[in-house]
């Protein structure tokens, strides 16, 4: 029996918006990850002055939960996984560095003639993240991820 074209709109729909979705986090964590890889020992200074224990192992565990996580999203393989140690990074950053300057991302401070100021910003985009990853665990990758098409292939 033939789908009314309202649930096969909605299917198709739903399959474009997990991409968005694992596109953005994907390529938003592999972005932090291979800047945070280009001076690991800077990072590990950052993470010891905010007083995280084993400053030097945790950069290096932060750049692989954020590259490796962020190209497992990215390619659609092992998200459930994957969100687990990029959502503690998440959380770390929430508490240790952002918490304290409250919700907004962008906290505009001043325009000057040299240009615009922006303040530290707060959780919001941290919480974003989070809930891409979240509605990426519960509604899985989509059609499109690799992981997916790995298995249709696998059973044909």
């Amino acid at each position: 029996m033939p789908q009314p074209a309202a649930v096969t709109n909605a299917s198709l729909y739903m399959s474009w918006s997990q991409l968005a979705l694992r596109l953005m986090v994907g390529y938003g964590f592999i972005w932090h990850g291979y800047a945070k890889l280009g001076n690991p020992a800077g990072f590990a200074n950052v993470l010891h002055n905010l007083g995280v224990p084993g400053p030097h192992p945790m950069a290096w565990l932060t750049i692989l939960a954020e590259i490796g996580g962020g190209l497992a999203v990215l390619l659609g393989i092992g998200i459930r996984w994957a969100s687990i140690p990029m959502l503690a990074v998440l959380i770390v950053a929430m508490v240790t560095v952002h918490g304290p300057y409250g919700f907004s991302a962008v906290k505009l401070v001043s325009v000057t003639p040299e240009g615009i100021k922006f303040g530290p910003p707060g959780i919001e985009t941290n919480l974003l993240y989070g809930a891409c990853l979240i509605a990426l665990v519960l509604g899985g990758p989509g059609p499109y991820a690799l992981g997916t098409l790995l298995r249709k292939s696998a059973g044909s």
